[in-house]
């Protein structure tokens, strides 16, 4: 394909888009299928009658070929002025403003969220970008006195080379330029594996990159499986730093890999969040906040609420609410306005929060609310919002990440056993207190494991602020904000005499 045309062919809702979607690789500054020719296809999650795209099925030569350009392409790039970096990545984020709408039907198409949760990512991505933006021009390094005359120390950051960027599918645009934009802000160049079902949308990540300006080999698009792109690519010896957004279990995979390799990674993984709810004056305003941190999404997200740590006392009340505000959610293709709560994104995903369930009722546990596949026309993978109670800490649904519509309350009698509960999962991702006590409040944020934490509000993140966690849930530099340059510069000490 012509490197000037556009990857995808695609109209805006209102005047009838057309799918499925075509898509190819981006290597070097060139729409290529993959070197087999082979493809595969993705299905609408909401309709899985109806194709979302074509893509390669990609091998071993196209990742080499890709690392091979960005490598080449690193000395230039590394060179261009963090000033001129800077003001392609906001030519990119004006090109998505201006596209904003036709990439949110894509999104929903592929992916399944409602079109108001897809604009919704396509607006924190964009104030992302911006930032980061602004922080090419501020890498900055520090000047340091000396013990000896004459000598002046200073200290620089520099881009590593080329990194690999592999992202999941639940959030498939803003997560991958959570990678993107700051390994390009540096001076790095790229080579981005997305999730093959969420790929319709990284290619136009790459095709927005190309209409804004930036140089054939910075940015290459890799579309395959993680067998045949994401293990080479970890293992490339070109490729100096890994940067990873899914599975704890993958994540530790590449782990283990790079540093066989001495090279740096950094890693967001699962999460296991809880919201504590104790003293708490106002029982609905933190059920208001919880049922959305839950849900967004269909649940498929690292920082969702999935559990709710309970004061016994509130327990009744507390579900009350959390039955009033599932009831009213409106399952459905994402596409229809109307829809509150869009499919699961696969068929298999949906086995997977089907078997979870029957492990909540196998355990003990009481199925309050949903627990059943919504039967639809299309054949969707559509899952009630699901609630459980009657769940101590020790069963499986109240320790591992289930990654669906399913939320689980834990009664408890004491803050001293919430804050137990809380930390009694390999997980430290994110958290949050609703309580009118600030005692309590200190000591959540003093003592709970977990890298975000929020008091009185759900787990939300903003754009200018590190995103991370501890434990099982990340390694290495936070994402976004300050501490991005972490992992995306290497530090040189430089020593000078004046003699």
């Amino acid at each position: 394909m012509d490197s000037s045309k556009s990857s995808i062919s695609i109209k805006d809702h209102t005047s009838g888009s057309k799918f499925p979607i075509t898509i190819q690789n981006y290597i070097d500054g060139k729409w290529v299928p993959s070197s087999n020719n082979q493809t595969f296809q993705r299905e609408n999650p909401a309709n899985p009658a109806e194709i979302a795209f074509i893509g390669p099925s990609s091998t071993l030569q196209d990742t080499n070929s890709a690392v091979e350009a960005a490598n080449a392409a690193f000395s230039a790039w590394s060179r261009t002025p963090a000033t001129q970096r800077g003001d392609l990545l906001f030519r990119f984020a004006a090109l998505l403003d201006a596209e904003r709408d036709v990439i949110a039907e894509i999104i929903t198409k592929e992916q399944g969220k409602t079109l108001k949760e897809s604009l919704g990512e396509i607006n924190k991505t964009i104030s992302e970008v911006r930032y980061t933006a602004g922080e090419a021009s501020r890498i900055e390094g520090l000047t340091l006195p000396s013990e000896r005359a004459g000598i002046e120390i200073k200290t620089k950051r520099v881009p590593k080379g080329v990194i690999a960027a592999i992202s999941p599918w639940n959030f498939p645009i803003v997560t991958p330029l959570r990678k993107i934009a700051p390994a390009l802000a540096a001076g790095n160049t790229v080579v981005f594996k997305p999730a093959s079902i969420t790929a319709a949308t990284a290619t136009k990540i790459v095709e927005l990159f190309e209409k804004a300006g930036l140089p054939k080999g910075v940015l290459n698009l890799v579309i395959g499986s993680g067998r045949e792109v994401g293990t080479p690519l970890t293992g490339h010896p070109l490729v100096k730093g890994v940067t990873f957004t899914g599975s704890t279990g993958v994540g530790s995979t590449i782990y283990r890999v790079a540093a066989e390799r001495l090279i740096e990674t950094q890693l967001e993984m699962g999460g296991k969040n809880a919201g504590i709810v104790y003293d708490c004056k106002d029982i609905k305003g933190a059920v208001d906040q919880i049922v959305p941190a839950a849900f967004a999404a269909t649940g498929q997200r690292c920082t969702s609420i999935s559990r709710i740590v309970v004061e016994r006392s509130v327990m009744d009340r507390v579900v009350d609410y959390l039955k009033e505000k599932c009831e009213s959610y409106i399952i459905g293709d994402g596409m229809d306005a109307e829809t509150t709560l869009g499919p699961l994104v696969s068929s298999d995903h949906l086995e997977t929060i089907e078997s979870f369930v029957k492990i909540g009722v196998q355990e003990g546990a009481t199925l309050t609310c949903g627990g059943k596949r919504v039967q639809s026309a299309t054949n969707g993978y559509f899952y009630e919002p699901t609630i459980f109670t009657d769940v101590t800490p020790d069963m499986q649904i109240a320790k591992e990440e289930i990654f669906g519509p399913v939320l689980v309350v834990i009664p408890v009698d004491s803050f001293d056993e919430a804050i137990e509960i809380t930390n009694n999962t390999e997980y430290g991702l994110a958290a949050s207190c609703f309580t009118h006590n600030m005692e309590y409040a200190d000591r959540f944020v003093n003592e709970v494991e977990a890298g975000m934490l929020h008091v009185n509000n759900g787990t939300i993140s903003e754009s200018h602020v590190p995103f991370g966690g501890l434990k099982s849930s990340a390694v290495g530099a936070y994402s976004i904000g300050v501490t991005a340059k972490d992992f995306f510069t290497d530090l040189k000490v430089v020593y000078s005499s004046s003699k």
